[in-house]
This record gives C-alpha cells, sequence and structure tokens, in this order.
C-alpha cells in the first residue's frame, strides 16, 4: 500500500468526492470514499488566501493498493486536470 497525502485548492470538496464516486469508489463516510484497491479521507481545510482572493482547500490521504496505483493516480490526475492562463 501507497501512501500519498496532497493538499488541493480550487476543486470544491463536494466536487472532489464527486470525481472520487465517478472513478468507481462508494462513499463509505462523510468524508471517505472507498474503491477496488484505494482508499481516499478528504478533509477540509480553511481557505488558501492571497490579498481578497480565497480559494478553498482540501487535503487528501489516499491509500492505494501498489497493483492499482498508476492506474488509479493517472484517472484521478486527469478529473482533476485544470487549465489556466
Amino acid at each position: 500500500m501507497k501512501t500519498i497525502e496532497r493538499e488541493m485548492r480550487g476543486i470544491p470538496y463536494f466536487l472532489l468526492k464527486e470525481y472520487l464516486q465517478e472513478l468507481g469508489g462508494t462513499l463509505t463516510a462523510e468524508n471517505e470514499v472507498r474503491g477496488e484497491g484505494w482508499t481516499v479521507q478528504l478533509e477540509k481545510m480553511e481557505p488558501f488566501r492571497l490579498g481578497s482572493l480565497s480559494v478553498g482547500q482540501t487535503r487528501l490521504r489516499m491509500e492505494i493498493r501498489e497493483d492499482v496505483y498508476d492506474d488509479f493516480m493517472a484517472r484521478f490526475a486527469m478529473k482533476t486536470l485544470r487549465a489556466g492562463a
């Protein structure tokens, strides 16, 4: 099992939960989504502030089996990819 902690900005907490469910996970608690070979715990954080700008943040703790790691991370990266100028 690999454990990864990541802080994500700019993607709402509720939307991250939806993305994880679209990747095959099931909501097992208010802040936990489990899929085949992986579990992600989500934690709302204080918004990131830069001057008057405020951006939501979520901390993810992902536990992923070695045999599904590459596939899961690739699919998760595509779901959370954001383009900007």
